[in-house]
């Protein structure tokens, strides 16, 4: 079965003990990383369906829509999944700043030594 997970064309994605899979956003024009969220079944179903980014949230365990009160939706152009199926790749277009800090990505620093930098 996992041969078939690794090489065939049916969606089926490992979901880990948790029930979640890894999905990192990037921008469709720059390529450059936006988030990095987590999803359940049901978050990949209604990103499927909507074309919107759905994830579950861990912190507030439940499903969220990017973007549900701010507006910043995450409009997806493209979804890849990894080789064994365990992680998501979501290529968006993003409708304002990705980052619930208001920043255009979640990784707007950078580790330099034991200490942070703002990314220019």
């Amino acid at each position: 079965m996992s041969h078939l997970r690794e090489t065939g064309l049916v969606l089926d994605p490992k979901y880990d003990a948790n029930g979640l899979i890894t999905a990192v956003a990037t921008d469709r024009v720059s390529g450059d990383v936006l988030m990095l969220a987590h999803m359940n079944a049901e978050a990949l179903e209604k990103t499927i369906a909507t074309g919107e980014a759905h994830f579950w949230s861990r912190s507030r365990d439940r499903l969220w829509k990017k973007g549900e009160t701010s507006g910043h939706v995450l409009r997806v152009a493209e979804m890849r999944i990894d080789c064994d199926q365990d992680a998501l790749w979501l290529i968006v277009d993003a409708a304002g700043p990705a980052c619930h800090t208001g920043e255009r990505s979640c990784f707007y620093r950078r580790i330099d030594g034991t200490g942070l930098v703002p990314v220019a």
